[in-house]
Order: C-alpha cells, then structure tokens, then sequence
C-alpha cells in the first residue's frame, strides 16, 4: 500500500490562491523597502554551524536545525561516544551546517565577508525562509519567511527612526491596525544592576521574553530557578509591568534608574526617538513597554515589537539595535540595526480579519473561449496585445463544449471572458462578456483594446 503523501510537521504547501496573498505581502513590504533606499541580498539556507551556534542563546541553539555530514556522516565517531549518547558531543563530528535560524546572524556574516565591496552605512533587505526546530502550534511554524531591513554601519538614532517609518508605512498600505511596542536593552541591564542582577542580565531577558507566553506566575517561577531571590524576582516582575503613558514610565526610570549608567544611557536614546516619533505623523500607536525584552542575545540598544490590534496571534515584527554582531566574525565596531516581518503571521492577520484585496487575487483577467483553430488564429494577435498591457490574459487551450470553458472562468473567477466565433470573426466585433453582471457587448478589437487600456 503506498505512503500517504504529506509534508513534514511546521511546514506546508501553498496553493495559487495562498501564493498571490503571499505574493502581495512581500510585494507589498518590497516597495516600502525600496522607497527608502534600501537594496537586496540573499544568503545561502545553510550556514556553517560555527557561523550559528552561540548567537542566539542556549534556548536558540536548541532549535536550530543541524544538516548531517555528506557520506559517512559517523566515520569519527568512536563507538564508546555512541554509547554515550551525548548529543551535544557528537554534533561536532557528525554535523557542520545548519539551517539558518534567521536573516540576521547571516547578514553579518555576509557583512564582513564582502566589506571591501560594499559602501557603509549599508541598507539592505532579504526575503527568504528560515527554520526552527519549534514545536509547531498556531501562529508558530518551523519553516517561514522573514523580511528583514537592517542598516550596519552607523550608530545614528535617525535608522530606529526610519525603521518606525518602515513598520508603520508597510502596515498602514497591509490597512493593519498595529501596537509598536519599543524598549532599550541599556534600559533592561539598568533595572537588573539597579538590583545587582548583572550578572543575571541575559537569563533575566529570556525569562522576561517568555511573560506574554507563560504569564506572571511562571516568569518569577523561571527567575527564582535563576537562583535570584524570590522578592527580587517579584521586584523585577513589578518594575516591568508598570502602567502609564510613554513620559509617565520614561519618569519612572529617571527616578529608578538615577544611579545606572547603562539605564541612563538607555533612557536619553528612548527620549531621543520619542522627540522624533512626536514630530512625525503615525498611524500607529506607540508604546514603551518596559517588558519587551527580546530573548536574542545579540541586541544591545533599541528593540522594537509590533502586534496587530483586532487580531490574537503573537508578534508581527520586531528587531532591535546591535553594537558589535560582526564582531564576533572579527569586525569590531561595527553597529547596526534591523527589523524582520514575518510574513506568515501577516498572513495569518490578513486573511483572519479579512484584509487582503480582492483585486490582489485575481490569478487571470481575460479568457479567450476557444472554439477551434480558425478562431484561435484570430485570437492569438488580440490575446498578446492584451498582455502588452500588463494584463493577466489566456485562452482555453482545447476546443471544449463551451460548458466546460465557462465552468473554467468561474472555478478561477476570471472576471472577462472573451467569444470569437465564424459570425464575430465575420464581423469584425468581439463578444465581451463581464463574468460577474453576465452583460455582453459586440466591441471591435480596438475598443477592447481601448477599455482594458
């Protein structure tokens, strides 16, 4: 009996219908990218595992997807090791790549590897699939596409403004009703050495990262397995739930924060960006969310999250400033700063809140019916000078009852179909029928032409 196809778990196939809703997403994003000057690169979907480990922290490399060696992936693997079953011991010798985790640790790889070629501050974009060895659940998938914009190369404010700029224009054109929610790293490592935590600060953030996820009970649980004292577990917790306005919270850590240099640092870059956002025209809202911490461990300054307002489903974007992430691939003094969209969750928003243009999903515009070779001569001049117009035009490749070509049109709710039969060939008028009112009109070559033009 043959195997029942199917795909691996977290992953999918997409149907036209799916494709032309993807495909107006990253067009979508790929325009607003453009518009402020930002060019494109790709990078390989595997990278050297030395290139991935470490980047992302303990739970990050946990679910990175490791690429078996070609051939006899075992051969340096002694017996006692398998016997061991240590699988942090035997990915070096049995795996060298990996599958990427995002867009961003490769940029900077990309970054330095190609320096002598490309003009700083660099703005570039990429549109590819990523993958993470998640547990697949709603909203959540291990293969999905990210669409990041980052600029490195420049430690000037003015990017996680432009950034703003971006996330705000890409949702406002998506007609997405979206929360940037902000915050600074500087600002999170304040609160920690206001508490003397520092040495605590990254599993602070990872706990912290997960509150929207695993609630306010279970972080003070997580943070107190930190080995840091339950009161200060609780401490913390209240410092990052704090209500308020945007001056009302950044008053808040002045008043908290007076003796942190990191918090200070922190705070000036905030109210710096707040003095751009208020200059400028939104449509989104705003927020400084004293929580948002963003589990990475490459993120140094300004982190940024969006999620949609009429719709429950996780972040939509997010990303943040990164002082020295080429450093680690030997460039120091390096910054910069991106944001990823992640156009599976878009999706998700797009098609749960019923957002995506109808205009935008048509997969044909005109059918020509086919009635025999006679008049598929006729047609075929007439069917190219309607795709010289930018028009999505075809003709039904047999001569099929006239039954089976309409049922065709409508399964693909092509709009127009187009009848040129021995009596319109005759006359020299076309038979136009709108699909949608069932009208037709007689229209000479020219005024079809003309009406699609």
């Amino acid at each position: 009996m043959a195997e029942k196809p199917s795909v691996p778990k977290g992953t999918r196939d997409f149907t036209p219908e799916e494709m032309l809703r993807r495909n107006y997403i990253f067009n979508t994003i790929r325009t607003v990218f453009e518009r402020y000057a930002y060019v494109p690169i790709e990078t390989p979907a595997m990278e050297k595992l030395s290139t991935l480990l470490g980047k992302y922290g303990d739970e990050g490399d946990k679910l990175l997807f490791k690429v078996l060696n070609s051939g006899d992936y075992l051969k340096k693997v002694q017996d006692n090791e398998l016997a061991e079953r240590n699988p942090n011991a035997l990915v070096s010798k049995i795996s060298e790549k990996g599958l990427r985790y995002d867009l961003t640790v490769p940029f900077a790889r990309f970054v330095v590897q190609h320096q002598n070629e490309l003009t700083f501050p660099f703005k570039r974009y990429q549109i590819q699939p990523v993958w993470r060895a998640d547990r697949p659940q709603k909203g959540r998938y291990r293969e999905f596409y990210q669409c990041d914009v980052d600029v490195i190369g420049s430690d000037s404010l003015l990017n996680e403004f432009e950034l703003v700029q971006i996330i705000d224009e890409v949702f406002t054109l998506l007609n997405v009703p979206v929360i940037i929610k902000i915050n600074n790293r500087k600002i999170l490592l304040g609160i920690a050495e206001s508490m003397g935590l520092e040495s605590q600060f990254m599993n602070i953030t990872v706990a912290i990262d997960k509150l929207d996820k695993i609630g306010e009970e279970k972080v003070v649980e997580e943070l107190c397995g930190f080995y840091i004292d339950e009161s200060k577990a609780k401490a913390l917790l209240e410092f990052f739930t704090a209500n308020g306005d945007f001056i009302s919270k950044l008053q808040l850590l002045k008043t908290r924060l007076s003796n942190s240099e990191s918090g200070q640092k922190g705070i000036a870059e905030i109210e710096r960006l707040w003095d751009y956002f208020s200059a400028a025209n939104f449509n989104a809202e705003i927020e400084l969310d004293l929580s948002l911490a963003r589990g990475l461990n490459y993120y140094t300054g300004a982190i940024f999250e969006v999620k949609a307002r009429d719709v429950q489903i996780g972040s939509i974007c997010g990303g943040g400033r990164y002082d020295d992430l080429t450093g680690i691939f030997g460039l120091e003094d390096m910054s910069g700063v991106g944001v990823s969209f992640g156009a599976d969750r878009i999706y998700d928003v797009l098609l749960q809140s019923d957002r995506f243009p109808e205009a935008e999903m048509k997969q044909s515009d005109v059918l020509f019916i086919n009635f025999g070779e006679k008049e598929e001569a006729y047609c075929l001049p007439i069917l190219a000078d309607l795709r010289k117009l930018d028009l999505r035009a075809e003709i039904y490749p047999d001569a099929a009852k006239m039954k089976k070509q309409m049922k065709y049109a409508d399964k693909k709710q092509i709009p127009w179909v187009i009848m040129v039969g021995e009596e319109e060939m005759n006359s020299g008028k076309l038979k136009l029928k709108n699909m949608q009112s069932g009208e037709e009109a007689l229209l000479t070559r020219q005024e079809i032409l003309e009406k699609f033009k």
